[in-house]
């Protein structure tokens, strides 16, 4: 917790931009941001069986896609199908 106490006088947005600005300098939105948006990495098998399971996705849908069952499937954004 930031020890920022308001001035006499000073309006409530010059007080905030104040203490955002020393949050800037100390590096505590740095922080903050670098908790917020981590994600652990994941272990080999848990990376191996999502990887099964997305290559029996496709594998899947190619084949309904071959037999008729699934429309074509339309280019978007000038990508290239799988």
């Amino acid at each position: 917790m930031s020890e920022i106490k308001r001035k006499k006088n000073e309006s409530f947005e010059g007080f905030m931009r104040r203490v955002k600005q020393t949050w800037l300098k100390s590096g505590k939105i740095l922080q903050a941001k670098k908790v917020r948006f981590f994600i652990p990495d994941k272990s080999k098998n848990v990376k191996r069986k999502q990887a099964v399971s997305r290559a029996q996705k496709i594998s899947k849908t190619n084949y309904l896609r071959k037999i008729g069952k699934l429309p074509p499937e339309e280019e978007k954004f000038g990508r290239s199908k799988r």
